[in-house]
């Protein structure tokens, strides 16, 4: 039997619920939206039925079911990174395996349905921290197998380098415990490939001894962004890797939680995190302080518990339209190209337009190869703004296509918004071992994403 062969609406879905001890849901249970819903609310995830995994079993029992009936499968965990396309047949939710152990003498295990907030608390009293992202509320795998770009990247490089193992169930609907000696090329392919060749249940990684770190974001007012980014660009060049930092352009609505001073207008937020000591970070930092009328100044020295502090992302699921890509340089005229169509007095429908400065052990291989192929970028670009809002995808391609004689490499996995710009991320090299590895653990194509590959 093909995938092709079966249409997901004659499958009867029953079956699995007898298999499995978690909820299987169809549409028009009234557990069904609840379990689908992702946090981007722009994205409809309407799958023919989903299964809120009990355990790693549960996960065997999905991937098994859906390869008799020849259906396809996508696994989803906090619901941070769907793609629509690829969720039309069995989604399978991880949510429920929330095992977090802490080891004190520097590594963690994880459940799939694990967000980094509870690895973040859970270290702490260890003076450790985990590679996280920009907000500890998405999920630690599926921002790891996407190569886990965090607020450290320039000092301890991406949350892959501190991959120890990682369980999976496979397309072939076995569940293994990979390693960098263990089934070595799905080690590989599962560091960057995201949900391409099965589903992850548990994974383990090294934490590194961070207690504290010296950093937040400084805000200025948008009539001051061409002379703030200028110095940011010069600044930032002589940065050792001790620091990361990052600015964004804000639009942020007058609502509650938003300071007033920041609603209702452009600012523009440097973000910055300083690894080393906090008199060394407040020394290299007086630069940006410098730059420009500060309108609020949240750099300091901090624990690691208060890492969100840094990008002040939002909690809340939002209907988002997300572009982006990665950048060879970001010299002067690509700021002027970018204020141009995001700065002072321009009428710009995002709420967040983002350039991330990479570099420092971002750039440097890990100890193990993996699926990621954006080491070389040295900058990368985010632009997210209101779906619901006319004009906001136009206005998002017009950045990118004035943005594009610095655009150039792989995208980052974890900042893919369709399946063309997923397989954009990986070079020719890595997408030959992917498909190899998809050949060996997926031969009948059960998986979703692995489709994109071809």
């Amino acid at each position: 039997m093909t995938i092709a062969q079966t249409s997901p609406a004659a499958v009867q879905f029953a079956e699995l619920d007898a298999l499995t001890i978690g909820t299987v849901a169809v549409p028009g249970d009234r557990a069904y939206d609840a379990l689908v819903s992702p946090w981007n609310l722009a994205i409809p995830v309407r799958p023919a039925a989903v299964l809120a995994a009990f355990d790693a079993q549960d996960v065997v029992e999905a991937v098994q079911f859906a390869a008799r009936h020849g259906i396809r499968v996508t696994p989803q965990a906090t619901g941070h990174g769907p793609m629509a396309a690829l969720t039309t047949e069995l989604l399978v939710t991880t949510k429920e395996l929330d095992e977090v152990v802490v080891h004190p003498e520097g590594w963690a295990r994880v459940g799939a349905g694990v967000k980094w907030l509870e690895v973040v608390e859970a270290a702490a009293p260890h003076g450790l921290a985990p590679l996280s992202g920009s907000i500890t509320d998405v999920g630690v795998v599926g921002y790891t197998t996407g190569g886990g770009l965090g607020p450290m990247a320039r000092t301890y490089g991406l949350a892959i380098d501190k991959v120890r193992a990682i369980e999976v169930v496979t397309g072939d609907g076995v569940l293994r415990r990979v390693t960098p000696t263990e089934h070595p090329e799905l080690f590989f392919a599962l560091r960057g490939g995201k949900g391409m060749l099965g589903i992850v249940t548990a994974i383990e990684f090294d934490l590194v001894r961070q207690p504290r770190f010296y950093g937040g974001s400084l805000w200025f007012d948008g009539a001051d962004a061409p002379a703030v980014i200028e110095a940011w660009r010069a600044w930032s060049e002589e940065l050792p890797e001790e620091g990361t930092t990052s600015f964004a352009l804000f639009q942020l609505p007058e609502m509650e939680g938003v300071p007033p001073m920041l609603a209702g207008k452009l600012t523009l937020s440097i973000r910055f995190v300083w690894t080393g000591s906090a008199e060394d970070g407040e020394r290299w930092f007086a630069a940006m302080r410098a730059a420009a009328p500060v309108i609020l100044d949240d750099v300091a020295d901090k624990p690691y518990t208060a890492i969100d502090s840094v990008h002040t992302d939002p909690l809340d699921p939002t209907p988002a339209y997300e572009a982006g890509h990665v950048l060879t340089s970001f010299p002067a005229e690509a700021a002027a190209a970018l204020l141009a169509l995001t700065g002072p007095g321009v009428a710009s429908p995002q709420i967040l337009v983002e350039v991330r400065q990479l570099g420092g052990a971002f750039s440097r291989p890990g100890e193990h190869p993996a699926a990621f192929a954006s080491r070389a970028a040295a900058y990368s670009l985010l632009i997210v703004g209101i779906s619901e809002i006319p004009g906001v995808e136009d206005h998002a391609a017009a950045i990118l296509d004035a943005m594009a004689p610095w655009v150039g490499g792989n995208r980052l996995p974890n900042f893919t918004f369709t399946p063309e710009e997923y397989v954009d991320a990986y070079d020719e090299v890595t997408l030959a071992r992917l498909r190899r590895a998809r050949r060996t653990y997926d031969p009948d194509g059960v998986m979703t994403i692995g489709g994109v590959l071809g």
